[in-house]
């Protein structure tokens, strides 16, 4: 019978080779192993994600939230703020002059970049990615956005800046 070459070497060495060759060797079976337990917790990961979606769903903005007054935000300007909900949602107000204002979430439907108002330009920018937006409708004009910015609507009663809900 012939001997085992690799009896002669000390376990420690084996596991910790000085040859660089044998270190870096990944054996097929090591590797079928780190991919499975890598599958499997990417499964899981996705599994918590979608449970934790129908176990707490998000609530739909619920109410009518005051904001500022009229004389607050001048014509052509801007107004940030945030509604605490089950989550803080940033917000844009939006003084488009002759008593128009329209409110719309502040997160581009891109990749969530702060949108933020351009007077000079009369779009609602996204500086991420150059998207843009119409300040009156939250539609998309140009770029990567697929969708138009989410709408509140915008009451006024006594000179005080209140949003709620579409249709709500």
């Amino acid at each position: 019978m012939s001997k085992d070459p690799n009896s002669e070497i000390p376990k420690w060495k084996q596991d910790f080779p000085i040859e660089q060759k044998e270190a870096t060797h990944v054996s097929r079976r090591e590797f079928a192993k780190f991919l499975t337990l890598f599958s499997g917790a990417l499964a899981i990961g996705n599994t918590a994600i979608v449970v934790k979606s129908f176990a707490f769903p998000e609530k739909p903005l619920e109410g009518i939230h005051p904001i500022c007054m009229e004389s607050e935000v001048a014509e052509g300007e801007s107004f940030q703020f945030e509604i605490q909900g089950s989550k803080t949602i940033p917000y844009l107000l939006i003084n488009l002059g002759n008593g128009e204002w329209r409110a719309f979430e502040q997160k581009c439907t891109h990749l969530s970049c702060a949108v933020k108002y351009r007077h000079d330009l009369g779009q609602i920018e996204c500086p991420c990615h150059k998207g843009y937006f119409n300040p009156r409708t939250g539609d998309v004009i140009q770029g990567p956005p697929p969708r138009p910015l989410p709408q509140l609507e915008v009451v006024i009663q006594e000179g005080q800046i209140f949003v709620k809900a579409q249709n709500a």
